[in-house]
């Protein structure tokens, strides 16, 4: 199967089911040399891990990395880093009753079409499972942002219908991470945290959105045409499972201005660096980083499986009740925000790591 690589200079290839013994990574195009930071691989996968929270999956998996190959005596190398995520806690037999189905707004149909055979345990390589290993290759790439002075952050800034009242460039990182959700307003979290349980507890689910910023990306990163900042951050968000919608700077909400309120208007600060007074850009002019930070919007639907009977058919067309089993998120916007940071960290390590070859 093609398409299971993400990047062209610093790269990840991913591996694994669901339900299969393990899943993996391997990066390949990260700089020799780098100090490997352990504390900061477990920790980001230990945001996205399942059975975290009431406002999450039960599943219950460890995500410990395991290091193949790649780093020696702390340092990287600059070979293949492989690592392996192994699957404890699967329940196939959970989706036995499900084999001849096709699960409403699930890969089910469109796997079987495309491969003419499909692994039902759980979506297989289609399940959200499979972004464990994007987070463990993107932690290799935020390890050398790092060092180039880039910092990514994400946060929840809505859930159904409830979104944060204030422009989210005000929030901290501290904020941040004092929320269950990763919403960094303390009311409007506990307005989510109150909405997903209502839906959970009535066999529902919701959709939500992310927001996201690049800082301390200087000028110049990206390319014109096909190959711009934002259609390379686009392809990586639109790529995680669930995602539906994706947008840049202003994004939708610029169609409805005018030039003269919209444009971005150029200063030079107090250490002669040039900035924009407004960043309705996004940090993106031309395809190309501006020096502003970088910021935009991902949007996930409301997970597909819910615990409600819903009508679907069979792989011989026939009408069938579906009464969905199986550990799933009722809201899958809060574990996917380190998802998002992990796709724009190699993103950015993608365009970044030539200019330091």
């Amino acid at each position: 199967m093609a398409s299971n690589t993400f990047g062209v200079n610093f790269s990840i290839t991913t591996f694994g089911e669901s339900h299969g013994p393990a899943i993996g990574v391997v990066v390949d195009g990260c700089p020799g040399n780098l100090v490997w930071d352990e504390a900061l691989l477990q920790t980001m996968m230990a945001r996205r891990r399942p059975g975290q929270s009431i406002y999450s999956t039960a599943r219950q998996e460890a995500d410990q990395v395991e290091l193949l190959s790649g780093v020696f005596e702390g340092r990287t190398t600059g070979a293949p880093i492989a690592m392996l995520i192994r699957n404890a806690d699967a329940r196939s037999g959970d989706y036995e009753a499900m084999k001849q189905l096709y699960r409403p707004s699930h890969a089910d149909f469109t796997w079987e079409q495309r491969y003419g055979h499909r692994d039902y345990r759980g979506g297989g390589r289609s399940s959200a499972r499979e972004t464990a290993a994007r987070v463990a290759g993107g932690a290799v790439a935020m390890m050398w942002l790092h060092t180039q002075g880039i910092a990514i952050n994400a946060f929840v800034s809505g859930i159904g219908t409830i979104d944060l009242p204030e422009n989210p460039g005000h929030y901290t990182v501290e904020a941040i991470f004092q929320s269950p959700l990763y919403c960094p307003d303390a009311a409007t979290s506990q307005a989510m945290e109150t909405a997903i349980l209502a839906a959970k507890e009535s066999g529902d689910s919701l959709g939500g959105r992310i927001y996201g910023q690049i800082i301390g990306l200087p000028a110049g990163i990206g390319n014109p045409v096909f190959d711009k900042l934002e259609a390379k951050l686009a392809h990586a968000m639109l790529s995680i499972n669930a995602c539906k919608g994706f947008e840049s700077g202003s994004g939708f909400g610029g169609s409805y201005q005018r030039g003269s309120t919209h444009n971005d208007a150029f200063y030079q600060d107090e250490a002669g660096m040039v900035r924009t007074k407004t960043n309705h850009s996004g940090g993106i002019q031309g395809g190309i980083s501006n020096g502003m930070p970088v910021t935009f919007r991902v949007a996930f639907k409301p997970t597909a499986t819910i615990q409600q009977t819903q009508e679907t058919i069979d792989k011989n067309g026939q009408p069938v009740t579906l009464n969905a089993r199986g550990r799933h998120d009722p809201c899958v916007v809060p574990r996917a925000v380190v998802i998002v940071e992990a796709m724009a960290a190699l993103v950015v390590a993608d365009l970044l790591v030539t200019r330091h070859k």
